[in-house]
């Protein structure tokens, strides 16, 4: 325990957009924090992914579907949801567990637990965005997944009526015809689309400068271009952090590192079963007409996220490893997959093409909780694709567990021994 806070000193190891989440509510819990970031601060996966909160997302991946798609994609190697075959023991045993979890049984199972942690930080967001000013672009407009095709609908009808019946999350269907009047950058004659006013979006760049800002005013500190290159322990408890930057004590420490994570399972002498997930995005000028409101294109398996000044086209799932090529071909794809639905799908001027690592879990659930082995040690990973959705709730998550509080969740379906 320090003299500078009566809560002691923690170390946040990882400045994504979890990293700062889990900054803040220490910080707000009297922690005085330190975040170390090998790159720079929220310049992975949380930096140019497609912005949505959605709590209409309680459905994990391990849906029935996915195994077949997993599988077929073995020899379709352009498929927007793509395992490439890897010589690795723990791949394998990822790719095994999340087969067996692919049943409607074990979907049911799993959601009430997103559910959770998606009610609780869009709360927190709307509350964080009226008290610390996050000027981030956030919008109110709901998601809208467009279909083109009358089967596809239908489809999505039953997934719809899903999420009514056991979660209470509802859609206002609207019918193809009169797509092009409700946004006007939608094409005439789509099947037609599902509107979850519940959702929201937000640019993810801007949310992490203005929440760093925030949280350098309270006394956070941020290192960046710094390193974990060793971890100490001793008694049960971290002693010490080997870094590029030196030495670092502290009296707790919270490992957020995202698709890293995995590296150090034998460090920290625990299961980390995360593979990254890769996705692509391409940042362009805004077409005319520019859609209003941010959509899904289920059927390509494509985002649309509409900004201010800027138009951002992402997707892909890409089980390649840790690979960090952008083929042309992949964003394309993305150019590609919008032309059905949008009169204007894409626009010349680019200003960015981007790739994250999304770090995938098994059973579809993030890793939130005390390291087994080590009092000190904190696990907050494997947000799969929901990283943004859920990092407030994360972070009061964590610094709830740090200080021995009730938590506001039940923290068992995300506890790291679960692998164990």
């Amino acid at each position: 325990m320090t003299e500078q806070t009566a809560a002691g000193t923690v170390i946040v190891v990882g400045g994504g957009i979890i990293g700062i989440a889990c900054a803040h509510y220490l910080s707000d819990a009297g922690f005085q924090v330190t975040v170390i970031e090998r790159n720079t601060i929220a310049g992975a996966c949380s930096h140019a992914n497609c912005g949505f909160i959605v709590p209409s997302h309680v459905l994990p991946l391990t849906e029935p579907a996915a195994l077949k798609t997993a599988l077929k994609s073995l020899f379709t190697p352009r498929a927007p949801f793509r395992v490439r075959p890897q010589w690795d023991l723990s791949f394998w045993k990822w790719m095994w567990q999340f087969g067996r979890r692919c049943t409607h049984k074990q979907m049911l199972a799993a959601a009430p637990a997103l559910k959770s942690m998606l009610d609780l930080s869009l709360q927190e967001y709307r509350r964080l965005l009226e008290q610390e000013d996050l000027a981030c672009e956030w919008r109110d407009a709901g998601l809208l997944y467009v279909f083109q095709t009358e089967r596809g609908l239908d489809e999505y009808r039953q997934i719809d009526r899903l999420l009514t019946e056991h979660f209470g999350v509802a859609a206002r269907e609207i019918p193809g015809e009169t797509l092009p009047a409700f946004d006007p950058a939608l094409k005439p004659g789509l099947a037609g689309a599902f509107h979850y006013t519940c959702d929201a979006s937000l640019k993810p760049d801007l949310l992490a400068a203005a929440w760093t800002t925030r949280l350098r005013e309270r006394g956070v500190q941020f290192q960046e271009a710094c390193e974990l290159t060793g971890v100490t322990h001793a008694g049960g408890k971290i002693t010490q952090l080997e870094t590029s930057q030196g030495e670092l004590q502290a009296d707790a420490v919270v490992f957020a590192t995202g698709a890293w994570s995995p590296l150090l399972a034998e460090q920290l002498g625990c299961a980390i079963p995360i593979l990254p997930g890769k996705g692509y995005s391409v940042t362009m000028a805004a077409p005319d007409p520019s859609p209003r409101y941010p959509m899904l294109f289920p059927e390509h398996k494509v985002g649309v996220c509409p900004f201010e000044n800027r138009f951002r086209l992402g997707s892909m799932m890409e089980f390649t490893g840790y690979d960090t090529t952008i083929p042309e071909y992949r964003i394309q794809q993305l150019r590609d997959s919008a032309k059905p639905y949008l009169v204007t799908p894409s626009t010349e001027t680019e200003y960015e093409r981007w790739y994250g690592w999304r770090p995938m879990t098994w059973d579809s659930l993030p890793i939130i909780g005390r390291v087994p082995r080590l009092n000190n040690a904190w696990l907050a990973a494997g947000h799969n694709m929901l990283g943004m959705s859920m990092a407030p709730a994360t972070g009061k998550l964590i610094a709830q567990l740090v200080s021995s509080e009730t938590p506001d969740l039940d923290p068992m379906p995300y506890a790291p021994d679960r692998f164990e």
